[in-house]
């Protein structure tokens, strides 16, 4: 768990540190992706305190989640239909639902 925490500060540390601009194109495919990973990563906390947890679901997820999640984005912009807009709701709605499992293990301790 230490090893997560200082990776997670040593990268917001990095990422201070060096100015990485991502152009007005890619701006979708990067925020459906980003709530991509960040339901895989909630999700594996989810599943690590349910004494449910698989490294390579996790890994597999984590790929498969934000490569689909770019991908829907992607032909829905090919399509002139704006799908990225679902994506962000599911995993949004997914991310605040962990969230609230994880809440609920963390009070009963």
């Amino acid at each position: 768990m230490w090893l997560a925490v200082v990776g997670l500060i040593i990268g917001i540390f990095i990422g201070l540190i060096i100015p990485l601009g991502v152009p007005i194109a890619y701006s979708k495919y990067l925020s459906v992706a980003l709530l991509a990973a960040l339901d895989s990563v909630f999700g594996g906390v989810r599943a690590n305190m349910e004494n449910n947890y698989d490294n390579i679901i996790f890994i597999t997820g984590f790929f498969s989640n934000t490569l689909l999640a770019g991908i829907l984005a992607w032909i829905g912009e090919r399509m002139g239909v704006e799908l990225y807009t679902a994506a962000i709701f599911v995993f949004g709605v997914r991310i605040f639902q962990n969230l609230a499992i994880i809440r609920r293990h963390l009070l009963k301790r």
